[in-house]
C-alpha cells in the first residue's frame, strides 16, 4: 500500500510491479497474432523449453525488441509442424507468425508466451527470398553464367564440398570407386557446413579455396545427403548462390532431396537429385566417350579384314595374269621357232644366222620384260604385305585400340548386345571381361 513520506505518495517496487501486471492482464486479456524475426531461439536441450530474442527491424535498424518463452511441449509440436509443411526446423534469422500472451512478472519482467506459430507465413518468406535471389542474379546478367561453361569432355578432376562423414558422400565415393568399367577419376573434399546458418559461409569459404587452384579441378561438386529435405534455406541465399553463377569452372550439386529445385541448385552447371545419381552423371560421361571408341574400333576391325580380303582377291588376280602372260610368251616363241624351220628348209645358213639374230632379240626382250614385270608385281606384293602387316589384329590393338567379343564372336553393333550380357574385351596386352550395364544404338 503507498505511504505518505514528505508530503509525497511513495509505491514500493512490488506495488508499481502488480499494477502493471493488473493493468495488463486487464488491457491484453487474450491471445494475439505478432510478426517477428527470430534473432535468437535460444533452445536449452535439457528442460527443451526455449527463450527467444524477439525483434523488429527496419532498414537493417532494430526498432523493437522482446524477450518470449516457447514451453517443451509447444516447441516440440510447433517445431515437427515446421519441418513437415517448410523442410525447416525453428531457427534463428526467420521472420515468423506467432499466437502469443502478453505477461509480466515482477521478477522476469514483460514477455510473451508464445502459445502456437504459423508455419505457411515463414515458407512464404522463404519462398520471397528464392524469389528475389533469381530476380536479382537475372538483373546482373549472371544467372547462367556457370551453365553456359564447356564441360570437359572427361571430368577426371572432381573438387568436392562436403561433409566428411556425410552419408552422401559416402554414397558418392563407393560409386566412383566401385565403378565396373574401372575408370579413374581423382576427387579431392573441400569439407564444409552443409546446413545451418553458418554452411552460407562455410560452403562459400571453400569455393574461395577452390577457385585459387582451379586449373587442377575439371569441375566442382556439392554433395550434401543423409538429411532429407530439411535445411535446404541456405541454397536460396543470395551470397551463395551468386557465388555459384560466377564460378570459372562447371559446379555439379546433388543435395539430396526431391522437391522443387533450390536456387543453388538452378544457377549450377548441371543437378542431380542425389549424390548417387551425381557420381552416375560423372561416369555417363566416360560411357559417352567410350562410344564412339568401340565404334572406331569396330569399323577398324571390318576395314582391316576387308582390306586383307582384297589384297588376297588381288594377289590371286595378279598370279593367274602372271602364268597367262608367261604361257603366251612361250606359244610365240614356238611359233617363231616353227617359223624358222621352214625358212631353214629354203637357205639353212642364212636363215639360221638370221633367225638366230631374231631368236637372241626375243630372249633378251622376254627375259627384260619378265624382269620388269616380275620387279613391278614384287614391288606391289610388298606393298600389299605392309599394308596387311600394319593392318593386322596385332598392330591394331598395340596402337590403343581393342576387340570387344562374346562367346569368342567379334562384336560390331550394339544390336548383337543386351544389358546385363558378359563382353570380352582383347587389348594388346590382356583382357578384359565386363558386364553390360547400359548401351546405346546412337
Amino acid at each position: 500500500m503507498a505511504e505518505n513520506i514528505t508530503n509525497r505518495t511513495v509505491f514500493s517496487l512490488l506495488e508499481v510491479t502488480k499494477s502493471v501486471k493488473n493493468t495488463l492482464e486487464q488491457r491484453y486479456s487474450s491471445s494475439y497474432w505478432v510478426k517477428v524475426e527470430m534473432n535468437k531461439l535460444n533452445l536449452y536441450p535439457q528442460s527443451g523449453h526455449c527463450y527467444p530474442e524477439l525483434v523488429e527491424k527496419q532498414d537493417g535498424r532494430v526498432i523493437a525488441q522482446m524477450k518470449a518463452i516457447i514451453w517443451k511441449d509447444h516447441y516440440t509440436r510447433i517445431n515437427n509442424m515446421f519441418v513437415k509443411t517448410i523442410r525447416e526446423p525453428l531457427k534463428d534469422g526467420i521472420k515468423i507468425l506467432l499466437l502469443a500472451r502478453i505477461n509480466f512478472d515482477p521478477i522476469h519482467g514483460l514477455t510473451l508466451t508464445v502459445l502456437d506459430i504459423d508455419p505457411s507465413f515463414t515458407l512464404g518468406d522463404i519462398e520471397r527470398e528464392r524469389r528475389e535471389t533469381i530476380v536479382a542474379l537475372q538483373q546482373e546478367g549472371i544467372y547462367s553464367n556457370n551453365r553456359a561453361l564447356k564441360f570437359p569432355l572427361l571430368p577426371q578432376r572432381i573438387a568436392v564440398i562436403s561433409d566428411e562423414t556425410s552419408k552422401g558422400y559416402a554414397d558418392f565415393k563407393n560409386v566412383i570407386d566401385t565403378n565396373s568399367w574401372n575408370y579413374k577419376i581423382f576427387y579431392m573434399l573441400f569439407p564444409s557446413l552443409l546446413q545451418g546458418e553458418r554452411s552460407v559461409p562455410s560452403i562459400i569459404e571453400q569455393l574461395k579455396r577452390i577457385k585459387q587452384v582451379r586449373q587442377h579441378f575439371d569441375a566442382v561438386a556439392i554433395i550434401r545427403g543423409g538429411g532429407g529435405d530439411i535445411g535446404l534455406s541456405s541454397y536460396n541465399q543470395y551470397a551463395l548462390c551468386r557465388e555459384i553463377a560466377l564460378f570459372p569452372i562447371p559446379i555439379l550439386t546433388g543435395i539430396g532431396h526431391s522437391t522443387n529445385e533450390t536456387v543453388a541448385e538452378l544457377v549450377a552447371y548441371s543437378n542431380q537429385i542425389t549424390p548417387t545419381k551425381l557420381a552416375d552423371f560423372i561416369l555417363q560421361c566416360f560411357h559417352n566417350y567410350a562410344v564412339p571408341v568401340q565404334k572406331a574400333q569396330e569399323r577398324i576391325t571390318e576395314q582391316s579384314r576387308r582390306i586383307i580380303r582384297d589384297a588376297d582377291k588381288d594377289l590371286t588376280t595378279n598370279q593367274r595374269i602372271l602364268i597367262q602372260q608367261s604361257n603366251n610368251i612361250v606359244k610365240t616363241a614356238k611359233s617363231n621357232l616353227s617359223v624358222i624351220r621352214q625358212l631353214m628348209k629354203k637357205d639353212v645358213n642364212a636363215q639360221l644366222r638370221t633367225f638366230a639374230q631374231v631368236l637372241g632379240q626375243q630372249q633378251a626382250a622376254i627375259v627384260s620384260g619378265t624382269k620388269q614385270y616380275l620387279k613391278s608385281k614384287q614391288t606391289g606384293v610388298e606393298s600389299l604385305e605392309r599394308n596387311l602387316t600394319n593392318m593386322s589384329p596385332e598392330k591394331v590393338l598395340r596402337r590403343g585400340y581393342s576387340i570387344t567379343l562374346q562367346n569368342g564372336k567379334a562384336i560390331t553393333s550394339a544390336d548383337d548386345i543386351q544389358v546385363n550380357d558378359s563382353i570380352e574385351t582383347v587389348l594388346f596386352k590382356g583382357t578384359l571381361k565386363s558386364t553390360v550395364k547400359t548401351k546405346s544404338n546412337e
